[in-house]
């Protein structure tokens, strides 16, 4: 990306590796529960409670930050620290209690909800700091966040030779420094918006009443239909190929391939635009939804193929649905908006991951898989007015 005038160099890579760092409590059990299972007789479906845990943590936190106007009335950097260190501090005490299924849901719980105060949070920094330029700069922020979700399937192919303690409690080391690393790493931006003193209700309401803040959100919404379940039923469309240590790299390497779209995106949307790059990257991912029928039965190279594109479009478009909402928000409420649109998003998830897989107990996946474009569909059409707005100003 072409480096901003009046922006220190080292700011956007401090950001990115703290943000990498602090959301790597979001995958500390996940990457321990086969051990776990081994060890306390915990079932199968252990791990989807505990994800939805702190997928229901992340959303009451999302949702209480942005109706206190948390980003926006207190320092970014002061919260995204003191968050990360509170993560971190649930991280231990998911280890400390972890014998107890009960208090470990409860610590999840609680772990989703400070990282309201790192992901969001991340981004309303990047936007203070990146006026020009921030399609790039959140595809690289956003890009650490899917490495990071997707490391939890290298950690689980790693965990034979790390004991589950050493890894939680490295995950809870690694979330308090890139707090303390943010916090003293860089500083506030010399032309930040004046923090604001009273809660943003109108600015909130700008989701539904303002039509550019309301096609880049109802996009990200149709782009979160499909996001997080696809990443869900991954490991079960791998196993109908690959098993053990093999699927768990492949897993890591499929959705690690976000970064691709991320960054890459990025690049692309200082030159096309951020509503065409996602359009583009959405519309390709819902075709591989479609194209699953065909795909999960096609020779080995197609399949990984179809996979690894799959991984990097489905991630891809997020960034550049942040930063056109990061535009069009009220300025003085850029991090309240942000953390709103991911608080619905998030439950939107939930909703779709809940649904598929239930039905993928009962559904061959080639039937089922099809039906996540939904998702990509609706975006497509909410985001039309965005294309053609980008579209036009190109022309004239």
């Amino acid at each position: 990306m072409t480096h901003p005038p009046g922006v220190p160099r080292h700011v956007l890579p401090l950001l990115v590796l703290a943000q990498f760092m602090g959301t790597s409590p979001w995958f500390a059990v996940n990457a321990v529960m086969p051990d776990l299972q081994r060890e306390l007789g915990w079932p199968t479906s252990a791990v989807g409670t505990l994800t939805s845990a702190l997928q229901f943590g992340f959303i009451l936190g999302t949702l209480v930050f942005a109706l206190l106007a948390i980003a926006d009335r207190f320092a970014p950097r002061r919260v995204f620290l003191v968050c990360a260190l509170a993560g971190a501090a649930c991280t231990v005490g998911a280890w400390w209690m972890v014998r107890d299924f009960t208090a470990l849901l409860g610590w999840r719980f609680a772990t989703g909800f400070f990282l309201a105060g790192i992901y969001p949070v991340g981004m309303k920094i990047a936007a203070q700091w990146y006026t020009r330029g921030l399609g790039a700069a959140l595809g690289l922020l956003i890009g650490a966040l899917v490495l990071g979700s997707a490391s939890a399937h290298a950690l689980r192919a790693l965990s034979g030779a790390l004991p589950w303690p050493t890894l939680m409690l490295g995950v809870a080391a690694l979330a308090a420094a890139g707090g303390v690393l943010l916090f003293f790493g860089t500083g506030d931006p010399p032309d930040a918006q004046a923090r604001v003193t009273t809660l943003q209700w109108r600015a909130l309401a700008t989701l539904w009443t303002d039509a550019r803040v309301r096609s880049s959100v109802l996009g990200y919404f149709g782009h979160m239909w499909e996001l997080y379940t696809m990443w869900v039923l991954v490991p079960l469309v791998l196993a109908t190929r690959l098993q053990g240590t093999a699927l768990s790299w492949a897993a890591f390497f499929v959705l690690g391939a976000g970064v691709i779209g991320c960054a890459g995106g990025g690049w692309w949307a200082q030159r096309w635009g951020s509503a065409r790059v996602a359009g583009t990257q959405l519309a390709i991912s819902g075709l591989c939804c479609l194209a699953a029928p065909w795909a999960i039965g096609a020779p080995a190279g197609l399949f990984f193929l179809w996979l690894v594109l799959w991984g990097i479009t489905v991630s891809g478009d997020s960034p550049q649905f942040s930063t056109l909402t990061a535009r069009n928000a009220p300025p003085q409420a850029v991090g309240s908006v942000l953390t709103l649109t991911n608080s619905i998003g998030f439950a939107i998830s939930i909703v779709s991951i809940l649904l598929f897989v239930s039905l993928a107990e009962r559904v061959p996946l080639g039937q089922l898989l099809p039906w996540l474009a939904l998702g990509p569909a609706l975006g497509l059409w909410a985001l039309r007015p965005l294309w053609k707005e980008e579209s036009g100003a190109r022309r004239a």
